[in-house]
């Protein structure tokens, strides 16, 4: 019975909301009428209720604040992993563990920021030749070469270079592959904004985020059923000398630089140019809210036969 009472309070609601936006009086009852056949589907099935929560006052819809399956959509919640720096296997093992556990709903959208030691990976497409160096060499300069299954090509990952992994669904957010990364972009373009660095997405043919011909952003992604992995790579101040034994993603002639290169500037500690980094993240992909969590995850032997 608490159902009943929690509906007709939420109707009212809406009703005494909708008096005050400029929308027609049809369109008015046609989403009041909606939502009270959606209510008592609920009721029926005694399932939980689906909430509705007011907009800013703009806009035909400013009555509402966002849209469900039956014609709303609930707040959308990020789990954040903050995890310092993480060897790549180690990162790569996470990954695949949490897009098990998001295919099966155990889990929420989940978004980890990291920084890697110094390691070069490779895409499916195996670009092996945009290695400039002999794999003999890697040790002696300090770095791993490791084969993935994401998109892209060959790249450098190390300290003072901010990694996002989102472990997401993109079919609960209808975005497809194109706007998945185009939204990434926009992420990494915000970020540099902040610090007055004009970034756009790369030309045909170059992905990524370029300052002019200057590389300051990578993407190379994985989706698996709708769910993500891998991610973006934006440079802050990393040792940009370890991109000279390669063909950074495969591109030519250009060059690669960081924001702290770009704005000349004593910046910020990294922690909180990577918060910066998740926050336009978490707004580009219309998250509400955000769950912080710190600390490497332990992953057991339960975990790895999953």
């Amino acid at each position: 019975m608490h159902f009943f009472f929690n509906y007709f309070f939420k109707i009212a609601s809406i009703l005494w909301r909708l008096e005050a936006s400029p929308i027609t009086q049809f369109t008015k009852w046609s989403l009041v009428v909606k939502f009270a056949s959606g209510a008592i589907a609920d009721i029926i099935f005694e399932s939980p209720p689906n909430f509705i929560y007011p907009l800013p006052s703009s806009g035909a819809y400013s009555g509402f604040h966002s849209f469900t399956g039956r014609g709303m959509r609930v707040l959308r919640s990020l789990e954040v992993w903050k995890l310092g720096i993480v060897n790549y296997l180690d990162a790569l093992k996470l990954q695949e563990k949490l897009v098990l556990d998001r295919k099966s709903h155990r889990i929420c959208d989940t978004l980890l920021s990291l920084q890697h030691p110094p390691t070069y990976t490779v895409g499916k497409r195996r670009t092996d030749h945009n290695l400039l160096i002999p794999q003999s060499e890697l040790e002696r300069v300090g770095a791993e070469l490791h084969y993935t299954q994401r998109g892209g090509d060959i790249t450098f990952h190390g300290p003072h270079q901010a990694i996002l992994y989102p472990v997401i669904s993109l079919r609960e957010m209808g975005l497809g592959a194109r706007s998945y990364v185009e939204k990434l972009e926009l992420t990494m373009i915000e970020l540099a904004a902040l610090y007055g660095v004009k970034a756009c997405p790369g030309q045909a043919g170059e992905t990524g985020v370029w300052v002019e011909q200057r590389k300051i952003g990578a993407i190379g992604v994985r989706i698996s059923n709708g769910i993500t992995s891998h991610g973006l790579a934006f440079n802050m101040d990393p040792d940009l000398s370890y991109f000279g034994h390669i063909v950074p993603c495969g591109i030519t002639d250009k060059e690669v630089t960081s924001l702290r290169r770009e704005t000349g500037l004593v910046l910020p500690g990294e922690e909180t140019i990577q918060e910066q980094l998740v926050s336009c993240f978490a707004r580009n992909f219309g998250y509400s809210s955000l769950i912080w969590k710190e600390g490497t995850p332990v992953l057991s032997d339960k975990d790895d036969t999953k």
